[in-house]
């Protein structure tokens, strides 16, 4: 068992690890685990290949090896007709599947639903406040959307998906972008095609908070998981600032409404206050970056 890259991994499996996996012990998800790191491990691969030659297997495994090695010696002469190449998926088809199940499931057409409905009662007359209301549910979508595209409660195949060399904060950041490149063409045309209210917030002012919000669900799923962070920061923004401005200015004047958004989104402080937020979330996440990885579990470590 040798390994495709020699760059030294972080970690290094335990005696105990190598022996259960060399003998068959190790659950599946385990395994799965074992098999990742291997591929990236060479003095790891050594010592489970001594190992699963020294167990009670060892004879039978050395004895297939030199089977398969002598009929691969032995084989006849390739057919003048080749068969057809077997082809890897195409760019797009990876990329689709990279996605994650967020955007083949109900969550993009609610977000083109709360577009449309803004739209409609803005232009209708029944709702000329419309876009202060999109701007203070525009940073929860983008986390719906991370919720929902990564994790065992959405994904059948997260146990696969997590365990392979491409899982962990690799690929959760691959469908975070792409939740992101949805929501935020779709929200800020949406908000720029609504009627604009005097002295309220611009269309792209909901950009850094929803980033910055973000950011600070993945930094906090590093401890809590994805959909237990994604439930606190949308919870602290719904108390924080969607429940006091609905609760006390409900009843107000549209422009009222919009005038008390400005600290949250308008103001020059409020902004360097979101950047200053993204970027220390996204610090944090740097930081915690290893342990989306399977292996920073004790019998792993």
């Amino acid at each position: 068992m040798t390994a495709h890259r020699t760059g030294p991994p972080r970690h290094h499996l335990d005696a105990a690890a190598v022996a259960r996996y060399a003998s068959g012990e190790l659950p599946e998800p385990g395994s799965w685990q074992v098999e990742r790191h291997l591929e990236e491990c060479g003095a790891c691969a050594d010592r489970v290949s001594a190992a699963a030659r020294a167990s009670a297997t060892g004879p039978s495994l050395a004895a297939v090896r030199s089977a398969l090695l002598a009929e691969v010696a032995g084989l006849a002469p390739a057919p003048e007709t080749p068969a057809a190449p077997v082809r890897a998926p195409g760019h797009w088809r990876r990329l689709r599947w990279a996605a994650g199940p967020a955007l083949r499931g109900s969550w993009l057409p609610a977000v083109a639903g709360v577009c449309l409905v803004a739209l409609i009662l803005a232009h209708g007359g029944a709702f000329p406040g419309a876009r202060t209301a999109l701007l203070l549910l525009a940073p929860l979508l983008p986390l719906a959307g991370v919720a929902l595209s990564y994790g065992p409660h959405t994904d059948p195949l997260h146990e696969l998906t997590a365990t392979s060399p491409g899982g962990g904060l690799r690929l959760l950041l691959v469908r975070s972008a792409a939740v992101l490149a949805v929501c935020v063409p779709a929200l800020t045309v949406a908000g720029a095609l609504l009627p604009e209210v005097a002295g309220g917030p611009g269309p792209a002012a909901w950009l850094l908070p929803a980033l910055a919000l973000t950011l600070g669900a993945l930094a906090l799923g590093s401890y809590l998981g994805c959909r237990n962070a994604v439930a606190v920061v949308g919870g602290l923004w719904s108390l924080g600032v969607l429940a006091p401005v609905t609760v006390r200015y409900g009843a107000l004047p549209a422009e009222l409404l919009a005038h008390a958004l400005t600290p949250w989104f308008s103001s020059p402080a409020a902004q360097a206050g979101w950047a200053g937020a993204a970027v220390c979330c996204a610090a944090l996440l740097a930081v915690r970056r290893h342990s989306f990885d399977s292996f920073d579990r004790p019998e792993f470590s």
